[in-house]
């Protein structure tokens, strides 16, 4: 079974939250309101978007590539965690 199958519910949500934000975007500019307003919900959407796609990633390597709590060898294990805090910074 997938990862994402084991998590559908959540990540599910996640992305109903996400639309919500959306449709707050698009309600926004239905309604004229300032610019900066405007950009404010969609910096609020991209956070959100990262967040998931972060919490994608991170399952994706510990599930399909190394998962460093459970690497016995301790140099794929330290590269493995290295590298999800890498995605974690780069996409924050």
């Amino acid at each position: 079974m997938s990862h994402t199958v084991k998590e559908k519910s959540r990540l599910i949500a996640r992305v109903r939250r996400i639309k919500g934000q959306i449709e707050a975007v698009e309600r926004a500019l239905e309604a004229e309101i300032g610019c900066a307003d405007v950009l404010q919900l969609v910096a609020s959407v991209r956070g959100a978007v990262n967040g998931l796609t972060i919490e994608l990633v991170e399952d994706h390597i510990r599930h399909h590539v190394v998962d460093p709590a459970r690497e016995p060898d301790p140099e794929k294990a330290q590269g493995a965690a290295e590298l999800i805090e890498v995605v974690r910074t780069y996409l924050k």
